[in-house]
């Protein structure tokens, strides 16, 4: 039996690993942060039903009723009054900008026709580019709505607890009417795929050349390591438009996604959003030591940047803390302005609040990249 299994053998190989493990700090480490990551995002940060969801109101009726339907609102824990408007134009241009999920327009004559017994209509507006954030919200307000009333009438009203309703509750799902997930999921996919193929290409790209070699050959010609460092990104840039090509092709043609915005300005963000992964990938290009070590740091800028962005799970659902981070990857902005150039038609004046934090990225980015760069030619 010693020739065919050897405890001393089996020793030597199990302890020749544990050393290299012990030396391989970076791998160790993402082998026991990434399902730490994993436990901690899915437990605590992911909800598929997201509540106190930021609402506008905008009343022309200051009776008893309407405030009555107004508390409901609050009190169904789907919906947060963070602004009363005066006008529609004001409305829209809350709900254009993604400022507000919500909003609730009561009418003039509502308290009037409502004692009347006509069936007044309370309008709901909602920003439905997420079928999945607004759906359980709708069906609460639906419900809160006429019940609420029931407790205001009472002696001579009491009548208008009879069905059918006193009031007729209307939404207004804008920009996705027909609540299609394909017009949500298929514009995310441009900063997904972005992000998942940039980030990994460039820090395979240079950490490859270094452990061939030929990154030494590279530093004996009389080229600057600023110019190294561009020569290397440009060709992945076209590489990333290519990708946006297909994708908005395949958005059109195959799933009938509508292109309502200005398509020159989506191409000139997605320079910065572009720029802004490939200097995440320079980064880990000078931190890993081979290439195995960064495809492990791709994967776990990756995984919170794909579930703390709002591609997979309602941005608003998430808690103030998950929120927060997920302010901080390129990846959330993006989806906004894509989201919001493709299906609202925003302008750069809707998309703008959205850049300066990408551009941000990007400037400490290249620079962290840089001062590594500088220091591994070095």
């Amino acid at each position: 039996m010693a020739g065919f299994f050897s405890l001393r053998r089996f020793a030597a190989v199990a302890g020749k690993e544990f050393v290299q493990m012990r030396r391989d700090r970076v791998t160790f480490a993402m082998m026991l942060g990434i399902p730490i990551l994993q436990m901690v995002l899915f437990g605590y940060a992911i909800n598929s039903d997201p509540k106190r969801l930021p609402t506008a109101v905008l009343s022309a009726d200051n009776s008893v009723y309407s405030r009555t339907v107004v508390a409901a609102l609050q009190n169904s824990e789907y919906f947060r009054i963070v602004e009363t408007v005066e006008n529609e134009d004001v409305a829209r241009e809350l709900i254009d900008r993604g400022e507000v999920q919500f909003v609730l327009s009561i009418p003039e004559d509502f308290s009037r026709r409502l004692i009347r017994g006509e069936r007044p209509a309370l309008l709901l507006t909602a920003d439905a580019t997420d079928p999945a954030a607004t759906s359980n919200a709708v069906s609460a307000f639906r419900v809160a709505a006429v019940s609420a009333l029931d407790r205001d009438f009472q002696g001579s009203l009491a009548y208008l607890q009879s069905k059918p309703p006193a009031l007729d509750v209307i939404v207004h799902a804008r920009f996705n009417p027909e609540g299609i997930t394909q017009y949500n999921i298929v514009p995310g996919l441009i900063g997904v795929v972005l992000t998942m193929t940039l980030v990994i290409i460039t820090g395979l790209a240079i950490t490859r050349e270094r452990e061939r070699g030929t990154m030494e050959n590279l530093l004996s010609t009389p080229v600057r390591p600023m110019e190294v460092m561009i020569g290397k990104i440009v060709p992945y840039i076209l590489v990333g438009y290519l990708q946006l090509g297909f994708i908005l092709l395949a958005a059109r043609y195959l799933f009938r996604v509508p292109l309502t915005g200005s398509l020159p300005l989506l191409l000139a963000v997605s320079l910065v959003f572009i720029a802004a992964n490939l200097g995440v990938g320079l980064t880990f290009s000078t931190l890993a030591r081979n290439q195995l070590q960064a495809m492990q740091m791709s994967f776990f800028f990756f995984l919170p940047s794909i579930l703390l962005s709002g591609f997979m799970f309602p941005f608003r659902g998430m808690p103030q803390w998950a929120q927060h981070l997920g302010q901080l990857l390129p990846l959330t902005h993006f989806l906004r302005i894509v989201r919001g150039i493709l299906l609202k038609g925003n302008g750069l004046a809707e998309v703008a609040p959205d850049i300066w934090p990408i551009a941000l990225f990007l400037l400490v980015s290249m620079s962290i990249g840089l001062k590594r760069y500088r220091q591994t030619l070095d």
